[in-house]
């Protein structure tokens, strides 16, 4: 029994170290798992706007993260699915992304073309195989600054226990201090005019956002960090104001809570836009000891008698308009709600456009030049709304009282000259005004204009039966203004005794 007894510690010393002492594989030693998670980059930029992971010559919204773990001073065995690592704090926004390349693992989105492409899918969480003992995989920074908190683990399958290790990656860097503001209307986003009778709500809430130069929210205070001004001087403003808790009036100094400080606009009875000023204080983050460094920005709101379609005006071509004539077109409108409010830029002088009817009317002036016109027309309807359109027109200049046709410019009747029998005759009828047009009424039967009447040029042959003198009309005309004159022409014997009159 002594002699049994004697051996046994060295027979329990061969199975321990048969178990795993002594210079076994990886598998056999006794040696606790460890693992450790490091980042390329321990800092990312804030990626404002939303570019995909690995995009640009230096990806600089993405880090390369690395996990590995080890049994005693060697790798841990290869195989799938040893490793999960997850975003597990800081940051709601960010995401991993898988290093394989597998179909699995992507996702398809618009290329902006009209096509498709395959991009890395974004997770929360993933799980990573091991090759010789450790993976990595991407981290992709999104448009939320802070810190990202990203936990890897590995069951020990000694002990079943789970092995965890932390990295942290800093994204953007906030500084809390008031750089932009902006505003956010509840929907539908414009207001009715105060007692209207469409249904249109005449209050609605907004919101006012505090952000810093990371474009994250800014440092709650005690104070009001966000002011807000309904800015005077439009039809709309007039009577309106603005409600936050016990403050009411046209001027508002909120704080806010998470960058975000929320009020109510109540609308007047006047319809258009409500202007409303939002301020901070790059200073010192407080409005309410006044504004030193100040960050603002300005905001419409539509206010509404009734929902309509926007008022429309389409272009118009008024033709020809002659100075110093009376003239008049009437100008129509469609859409929107009315009534009417009308305007006009560019119009000759003398011309003009009735605010209330939309009547354009009046005598062009004499010292405007012959030319084409575009004037641009803009009619405004109850609601505010607007609609332009151009009104083209061609000014030229009129006859003057004293207008000369053929030497004649009284009423009398005035001779062209003679004309002898059998014998072409012709007569030009020549201006000193330019771009005149001629017609002729009552003429002899053997003289005509033919296609050169609008020149004013008559051609003809008369034989022995148009003897004698005849008189006809001859109207000028240039634009509106036409001058008429009474003219004669005589026939009178030809040059042989055949061709003489009677």
């Amino acid at each position: 029994m002594l002699k049994h007894l004697k051996f046994l510690p060295l027979a329990l010393t061969m199975v321990l170290s048969a178990c795993g002492g002594g210079g076994g594989s990886a598998g056999d030693t006794q040696e606790a798992y460890t693992i450790t998670v490091r980042a390329d980059k321990s800092q990312l930029p804030l990626n404002i706007s939303g570019v995909r992971p690995g995009i640009g010559v230096y990806r600089p919204y993405t880090t390369t993260l690395y996990v590995e773990a080890r049994k005693g001073g060697v790798a841990i065995p290869g195989g799938a699915d040893i490793f999960s690592c997850n975003v597990a704090g800081g940051l709601d926004s960010g995401a991993l992304y898988y290093l394989d390349g597998k179909a699995e693992h992507e996702v398809e989105v618009d290329d902006g073309n009209g096509g498709k492409v395959k991009v890395p899918a974004a997770y929360r969480s993933i799980t990573l195989g091991s090759n010789s003992g450790g993976n990595s995989f991407h981290f992709h920074s999104a448009d939320k600054a802070g810190i990202a908190r990203i936990t890897c683990s590995v069951t020990d399958p000694r002990d079943k226990q789970q092995k965890s290790a932390t990295v942290e990656i800093l994204v953007g860097g906030a500084t809390g201090m008031p750089a932009s503001v902006r505003l956010e209307a509840q929907i539908p986003g414009y207001l009715g005019a105060r007692n209207n009778v469409n249904g249109l709500l005449s209050q609605m809430a907004i919101q006012a956002f505090v952000l810093d130069d990371a474009n994250q929210p800014a440092t709650n205070v005690s104070g009001g960090n966000v002011q807000v001004r309904i800015i005077p001087g439009t039809d709309a403003s007039q009577g309106a104001r603005l409600i936050a808790g016990s403050q009411s009036g046209s001027v508002l100094q909120l704080p806010s809570v998470g960058g975000v400080a929320t009020f109510s606009l109540l609308s007047g009875a006047g319809t258009g836009s409500i202007f409303l000023e939002l301020a901070a204080d790059r200073f010192d983050n407080n409005v309410s000891n006044g504004i030193t460094d100040p960050i603002t920005a300005i905001y419409p709101v539509s206010v509404l008698e009734a929902l309509t379609a926007l008022p429309t005006f389409a272009d118009v071509d008024l033709g020809t308009v002659t100075k110093e004539v009376p003239f008049t077109a009437f100008l129509n409108a469609s859409g929107g709600l009315p009534p009417y409010v009308w305007s006009a830029t560019g119009l000759p002088a003398g011309l003009s456009v009735d605010a209330s009817t939309g009547v354009l009317s009046g005598k062009a002036s004499k010292d405007e030049q012959e030319r084409a016109f575009l004037a641009t027309v803009t009619v405004v309807d109850k609601n505010k709304a607007s609609a332009t359109g151009t009104v083209k027109l061609k000014l030229v200049g009129g006859l003057p009282e004293d207008f000369a046709i053929g030497n004649c410019n009284s009423n009398a009747v005035c001779s062209i000259g003679t004309a002898a029998v059998d014998a072409n005759f012709s007569y030009s009828f020549v201006s000193s005004v330019s771009n005149v047009t001629w017609t002729f009424t009552s003429l002899p039967g053997w003289l005509t204009s033919g296609t050169s009447g609008a020149s004013g040029v008559l051609n003809g042959k008369p034989a022995v039966g148009d003897c004698g003198t005849r008189q006809f009309l001859v109207t000028a005309t240039k634009g509106a203004s036409t001058i008429t004159r009474t003219l004669s022409v005589t026939v009178v014997s030809g040059s042989t005794p055949a061709l003489a009159c009677p």
